[in-house]
């Protein structure tokens, strides 16, 4: 079973998850409604705007190597529900701002709680993963943020003209409070085992500054090519809105099948880039990132813009979780540190990059700020590949079996290596250490589900989808935006009733209707999830 299948069926694994979908929603949302409700609640121009993100990402990105120090101490479960609370009373500052201050105070404690939520939870991932496949669980996280994003969107198209800012502040609260406690509920059990996952984290972690060396050169890639992709698209919006002349609902269509390929694909993206390795697969994504870049320089038209966009997308899925898992994977025990610098990595690149990329496009225009972002991605492709080597972690590709030795050592070789005496003086034993190795290779019927198991989990999952389906379609009925509501009455949509919200209901109806027949097929057709083959 991938970690990130064992993520999603265990208890305690569905609990982080469904803490992460509740927080993701109205995090996600309010970068796109902060510059908004700032500019006309509470009057302040685009430099006070301006300042009040800037103070949010900054905290942020201060709070970040603290937040992974707090999950290498502390049970991480307890300090994602921290920065979940954080999150909770951000949003009520919000919904209560009268003043600057009061908004200034609120963005501090969202940037602190986002640090401590995201760093922890990811920590977490890590560490569940480190005996199985960490690609699969970061995807599997990283498609659940999507999916809470999509719900976050959803739910504030439909109230925000009905309810006002304060409505959707109030509910971000109360999704953030269900995360805290999601993330507090647990077993006895399952605190002890977190208790004796740190013992093991403090005993096997690494003298202090090992890792983050040899971490350094991802690092440096990673908050490059951020800044460059943060860069050209805040560029985009605007070429699609000012020299393009589209609409808001026009450029959320532009943009809304690559947003499905990043919500869909993370989960199921770890069959191919396993295969391929953590090289060749960030190698890919760098490239397509740089052939991304150099053809809006050539292209203007918006559906060659959205389908750039949408294989853009389907890299990036790929990416970000080989990354993470990478990261995970060259901690040296200390995996909440990592991954709080690399978040930061990536966050100053967030932060600086449409800075720098804003100039160069006022400056020299929109191809050279498009062929300086496609050449970032190619010195990322260029570089990356020393800076896993540097890394010393032993390459994934076409390989099987966990690997549960240190950093750049295979269990493997280790054993091969000790055995060597045995097989000039003992052969029984060297037969029964090779029977033992077999053994692990093989998948015991603990981590595999039988047929009829896998198929009352992919049942369970569609009823889950099932209610949440029928939920958004009588949202988007009362507001009347439902597409298939309008096919089953009138036969079609009226003119004047088309927009995003009926284009989304549409996307969301062929999803589950996919996720149906996928599902049940294992009912209908009963068959057993396959292993990894071994090699």
């Amino acid at each position: 079973m991938s970690a990130g299948t064992k993520a999603s069926t265990d208890p305690a694994g569905r609990r982080v998850l469904s803490a992460a979908l509740f927080a993701s929603a109205p995090a996600e949302v309010l970068d796109f409604l902060l510059p908004l409700w700032a500019g006309s609640t509470l009057g302040g121009g685009a430099s006070v705007v301006g300042a009040l993100i800037a103070f949010e990402a900054v905290l942020s990105l201060i709070v970040r190597p603290l937040a992974g120090e707090l999950a290498d101490r502390f049970d991480q479960r307890r300090v994602a529900a921290a920065g979940a609370g954080l999150y909770a009373l951000s949003f009520a500052g919000y919904a209560l701002a009268d003043s600057l201050v009061v908004a200034f105070v609120a963005a501090g404690l969202g940037g602190a709680g986002g640090a401590l939520f995201w760093v922890a939870l990811r920590a977490w991932t890590g560490q569940r993963a480190q005996d199985g496949d960490g690609t699969s669980a970061y995807g599997t996280l990283l498609s659940t943020e999507g999916q809470g994003a999509f719900v976050g969107y959803l739910v504030a198209f439909s109230l925000l003209e009905r309810g006002g800012y304060p409505l959707l502040f109030w509910l971000g609260s109360a999704a953030c409070a269900v995360a805290v406690a999601l993330l507090l509920r647990g077993t006895r059990q399952e605190r002890a085992r977190a208790a004796t996952g740190r013992g093991e984290r403090r005993g096997a972690a690494e003298r202090r500054g090992a890792a983050e060396r040899r971490l350094l050169p991802l690092m440096v890639v990673s908050a490059v090519t951020a800044a460059a992709e943060a860069g050209l698209w805040m560029l985009l919006l605007l070429r699609l809105q000012a020299d393009l002349g589209l609409s808001p609902n026009e450029i959320a269509l532009v943009f809304a099948p690559g947003f499905v390929v990043f919500v869909l694909l993370p989960a199921h993206a770890h069959h191919l880039t396993d295969r391929l390795g953590r090289t060749p697969a960030m190698v890919a994504s760098f490239a397509a990132s740089a052939l991304f870049a150099a053809g809006l320089a050539v292209l203007s038209t918006p559906p060659a813009i959205a389908v750039l966009w949408t294989v853009a997308a389907a890299c990036f899925a790929a990416q970000i979780p080989v990354e993470q898992a990478t990261v995970a994977a060259a901690s040296g025990g200390r995996i909440g540190r990592a991954m709080g610098l690399y978040e930061s990595a990536r966050l100053a690149g967030v932060v600086v990059g449409p800075l720098v990329m804003g100039l160069l496009y006022e400056e020299a225009g929109w191809a050279a700020a498009c062929g300086a972002a496609a050449a970032t991605s190619v010195v990322g492709a260029l570089v990356v590949p020393y800076a896993v080597r540097t890394l010393g972690l032993a390459e994934e590709g076409r390989k099987s079996g966990p690997r549960t030795g240190g950093v750049g050592e295979d269990r493997e070789d280790i054993d091969i290596d000790m055995g060597g005496d045995a097989d000039t003086d003992m052969g029984t034993d060297r037969d029964r250490d090779m029977s033992e190795r077999e053994a692990v290779r093989q998948p015991s019927a603990e981590t595999v589900p039988g047929p009829k198991a896998h198929a009352r989990k992919e049942r369970r999952d569609w009823y889950v989808h099932t209610a949440a389906f029928a939920l958004g379609q009588l949202v988007l009925w009362a507001l009347d935006s439902s597409w298939l509501v309008w096919q089953i009455t009138d036969g079609g949509v009226p003119d004047d009733q088309r927009g995003p919200l009926v284009w989304i209901g549409r996307i969301w109806l062929t999803v589950w209707v996919i996720d149906t027949i996928w599902s049940w097929s294992y009912t209908v057709w009963p068959r057993q999830k396959k292993p990894k083959a071994s090699s």
